[in-house]
């Protein structure tokens, strides 16, 4: 990750994006409602949670065009999606998360909501697949920083144009496409809540301006915490990088 000062430094860098493959994916519309709850949703109790990380498309005009999900977002305006077997959306801010979910009549998770979705109702579980004890290979993580490959091994001269380069969530084996990991599946039914993509929450930021994300991503989900419990608290709620993710939830209806 990058330090706020150096965020201060770089913003609005906007790296331009290889085409993608099957990005068009994204744009496909969901289906009906299912007790109280979008198709693409589980429910849990009174609130209803996306199975998979995000996608978004953008909305010209009343339309819907596909997204590159190796680009950032800058001022588009961007709707949130929720589908099995495509690249989930990284190089995304937490306000930028919010809004893409608003547009999709959702909202960004709660943390308590986000745990729950990824943990169950088992207070001792801290991963998808039950359990406290960490099974490596289960989720998408434990892959370190792919930023070296691409931008040295000093970081003290990576810059946050770096941790935003579109090269390095194409490398093979790091980011994964949603659903890929069938044992990072919770009892719910909600999958990679563990590892693929950090996942912001709708928590405010703390007095520092910190916001924060969960369930860490491909690099780790380890160091700051076991599992459905990790937490990074570093960054202002207007920053992204190539680990920064989102799902959406909504109240049950």
């Amino acid at each position: 990750m990058v330090g706020v000062s150096l965020l201060a430094a770089c913003a609005g860098a906007t790296p331009t994006p290889k085409p993608v493959e099957g990005a068009r994916d994204a744009g496909a519309e969901p289906g009906g409602e299912v007790d109280g709850c979008p198709a693409e949703m589980a429910r849990i109790g009174t609130f209803c949670v996306d199975r998979y990380e995000a996608t978004v498309v953008t909305v010209e005009g009343g339309e819907e065009r596909p997204h590159s999900p190796y680009q950032t977002v800058g001022d588009a305006s961007v709707r949130a999606r929720s589908a099995p077997n495509v690249v989930p959306q990284a190089y995304i801010s937490q306000v930028q998360a919010a809004t893409a979910c608003a547009a999709a009549d959702k909202r960004l998770c709660a943390a308590k909501e986000l745990a729950r979705a990824c943990r169950g109702d088992d207070p001792r579980a801290r991963y998808p697949y039950g359990g406290a004890t960490h099974k490596p290979g289960k989720c998408n993580e434990g892959k370190g920083s792919f930023v070296q490959r691409f931008h040295g091994n000093d970081p003290m001269r990576w810059t946050y144009e770096n941790f935003n380069d579109p090269h390095l969530n194409q490398v093979d084996g790091g980011l994964a496409r949603t659903g890929a990991h069938p044992e990072c599946r919770s009892p719910y039914g909600v999958y990679d809540c563990v590892g693929n993509l950090h996942e912001w929450t709708s928590e405010p930021a703390d007095a520092k301006g910190h916001a924060r994300f969960r369930g860490g991503f491909y690099g780790d989900a380890e160091q700051n915490g076991p599992g459905c419990l990790y937490v990074t608290s570093a960054h202002e709620p207007t920053y992204h990088d190539y680990s920064t993710g989102f799902r959406c939830c909504r109240d049950a209806r």
